[in-house]
């Protein structure tokens, strides 16, 4: 048994079935990630990428199937499971008058932390934040409003992150930046689901990734197994320009046409 399988599952979803009326968004999808993980979730607009995460956050209940969070049932547990969550989304929506310090403070709260003011500086500091402690959200730049909102999201430690387009607009150093901060995350024991649109992003943090369309599960495995398996079928074939890279598989998969 290799040293993957021998890891336990943190996150499981299985035959998932989501519906809005006559839609179906989801339609039974399944995968799993390991602790320790970063796992890609990758599928163009209105594959069913958000509506899974809004299933696996606790926010919606699915129609069939289900998700665990480290054996807990979404459904069945909303509260323990966010508690074992931590989630960035890709637009912040903290109070944008408020300080970081106040932010953080916050949300260490809503977790039923004590944060002393010598730890949060610690923690701003592993960000490169600590002297923007008295700093107003709405000042602090793109890369470092993303920096700061990785650290709420992981301020209570949980067992895995939910990352939804993580680096979306940033800068080419801001955004290795961050996958530093990914990388250290899961060094930690920390496991990561992400969404990206970036399949140099997908390429170069995560282990495993799902392509989704439609709702549907369109392949699974680690970015360059996929590259291999996929290589030499047509619709791949069909659009790589030179040698195939994940981005012409994720193409060849779900399609060119543009999605709204």
């Amino acid at each position: 048994m290799s040293e993957a399988e021998q890891r336990p599952t943190i996150l499981e979803v299985q035959d998932l079935v989501v519906r809005y009326g006559s839609q179906t968004a989801v339609d039974g999808l399944s995968f799993s990630i390991l602790r320790g993980e970063i796992f890609g979730l990758l599928g163009p607009n209105g594959a069913g990428k958000t509506t899974t995460l809004s299933v696996i956050e606790g926010l919606r209940k699915p129609d069939a199937g289900h998700a665990a969070v480290d054996g807990v049932e979404t459904v069945h547990a909303p509260l323990a499971v966010k508690a074992k969550l931590g989630v960035q989304l890709q637009a912040s929506s903290f109070q944008s008058e408020l300080t970081i310090e106040q932010i953080a403070r916050l949300y260490a709260g809503l977790y039923g932390l004590d944060l002393p003011r010598r730890q949060l500086r610690e923690r701003l500091a592993d960000v490169g934040l600590e002297q923007e402690l008295a700093k107003p959200f709405k000042k602090l730049s793109g890369g470092q409003q993303q920096r700061f909102s990785l650290m709420v999201a992981s301020i209570h430690n949980p067992p895995i992150l939910l990352l939804d387009e993580p680096t979306a607009g940033l800068d080419p150093q801001s955004r290795r930046q961050l996958w530093d901060r990914i990388e250290r995350s899961r060094q930690a024991g920390g496991s990561i689901l992400l969404t990206t649109h970036s399949m140099e992003e997908a390429q170069s943090v995560c282990d495993r990734v799902a392509i989704i369309d439609h709702g549907r599960l369109q392949a699974l495995g680690a970015p360059k197994d996929l590259v291999a398996m996929h290589r030499d079928d047509p619709r791949v074939r069909a659009v790589a320009r030179g040698d195939v890279t994940l981005e012409d598989v994720f193409i060849g998969l779900t399609g060119s046409a543009i999605r709204d």
